[in-house]
């Protein structure tokens, strides 16, 4: 039964970070080889309890914001997966868990301790690394947050780290140097003085970014051989002959089986068609051409996947329960999953009005392909398709789009009423 399996114990105080020197260790054995580079602006007499966000692309965004604090504590958020096997450690570092796109004022008050004892609360607010190197969606309830913790709001937005492993493609491809900027975006009198519009702006503001674009700006090259593999994941529709699912990658090509279209990734990680048109030289503009199509769907009304999907939930640290399949359905709706589990049905839905962004996953851990990933209060379900074709960034450009969609909805209605 579901119901009976015990569940990550979220309300328990998070730690004040212990392990310091050995964090330092680490961070700097990541960061020298690529000769990272931090600017600070704004951060003389900045001394903890601040919250500090940061952008996401890569696993070493991590020990750049420890570098960041050096030497203070700092309490970051990290999703329950990152606790599997190892809560004990998680929570002796500081880690405070996190269901990843679920409203939770748990989390706020887990933060609100966190600054009140005099540390760092370290967040990412996008919630995943980004798809293709550029601003995900933020929350719009990080303003309200930054006026409940009363303390200090620091940027600290990375550059290189998608270029240099990509979610799509997690090779290390010896980037150097990186670069970082931390920013004392709103002092604790300033943002007395700020409404929650006016945080919101300055943070959207301070978190655009396209690693892409700095890559280029900087003349970094990459020379690693695949540097195109796994960028179908992304760019999963051909602008040529408009075909979904279809894209293929190899060595340093990207091309379509449908009209045999192939695209070629030079060193500075621009596209160049073999024949014929370029249509896209800079890969977030396919991105966001991808993410315009999906729009389209949407505002028409259609858009809509169906399809069978194994199904692993974790509702613990302690590791994946196997749900078995299930039917996966994401449509103007929102996401609706029914199952069975050990003879009992079970039935999830996440409207598409709740849930601004989703957490995809590409070949996640190596088992069972692409996943996206479910959560609701109390579980995190990851749910794998099967026997179709499918791209789970489809279905996050979907969930955004959905969102937007419903919220100029409700906007219209608020106003006519």
């Amino acid at each position: 039964m579901l119901d009976d399996i015990e569940r990550f114990d979220m309300q328990r105080p998070p730690m004040r970070q212990h392990l310091l020197p050995v964090a330092w260790l680490l961070a700097a054995g990541t960061l020298i080889p690529h000769k990272n580079k931090l600017t600070k602006t704004g951060m003389e007499g900045v001394k903890p309890p601040y919250l500090l966000l940061c952008n996401h692309n890569a696993f070493m965004d991590f020990s750049v914001a420890t570098k960041a604090l050096f030497p203070h504590r700092g309490n970051y958020v990290v999703a329950i997966d990152g606790f599997l096997k190892r809560e004990w450690l998680l929570r002796l570092i500081g880690c405070i868990c996190k269901r990843k796109f679920t409203r939770d004022i748990t989390l706020v008050r887990q933060l609100k301790r966190v600054v009140d004892r005099g540390d760092v609360a370290v967040l990412y607010p996008e919630a995943r690394y980004s798809l293709c190197g550029t601003t995900a969606v933020l929350p719009e309830s990080l303003g309200k947050l930054c006026t409940l913790l009363k303390v200090p709001v620091v940027t600290l937005i990375c550059h290189g780290h998608h270029v240099n492993s990509p979610f799509w493609n997690l090779t290390d491809r010896k980037v150097k140097p990186t670069e970082a900027e931390m920013t004392c975006l709103f002092t604790r009198e300033a943002l007395k003085k700020a409404s929650v519009e006016e945080v919101n702006e300055a943070i959207v503001k301070a978190f655009q970014y396209d690693d892409f674009a700095w890559q280029k700006q900087k003349g970094i090259r990459v020379t690693y051989g695949g540097r195109a593999e796994g960028l179908q994941k992304v760019l999963y529709q051909c602008p040529h002959c408009k075909t979904e699912y279809r894209m293929k990658t190899k060595g340093t090509r990207l091309f379509c089986e449908s009209c045999g279209k192939t695209w070629e990734m030079d060193e500075l990680s621009e596209l160049h068609a073999l024949e014929g048109e370029t249509e896209f030289a800079h890969i977030p503009d396919w991105y966001e051409w991808e993410r315009r199509n999906v729009r389209a769907e949407v505002e028409a009304g259609t858009y809509a996947f169906t399809c069978r999907a194994r199904v692993d939930a974790l509702p613990n640290a302690k590791g994946y329960m196997d749900l078995g399949m299930a039917t996966l359905t994401h449509d103007m709706e929102g996401f609706t999953l029914d199952g069975e589990y050990e003879g009992e049905a079970y039935h999830v839905h996440i409207p598409a009005a709740s849930l601004y962004s989703v957490h995809i996953e590409y070949e996640y851990l190596g088992k069972f392909g692409d996943c996206v990933d479910l959560n609701t209060d109390r579980d995190t379900l990851y749910v794998y398709p099967k026997d179709c074709l499918f791209a789970v960034t489809k279905m996050a450009l979907a969930t955004e789009e959905l969102y937007q969609y419903y919220e100029r909805q409700r906007k219209l209605t608020e106003r006519k009423v």
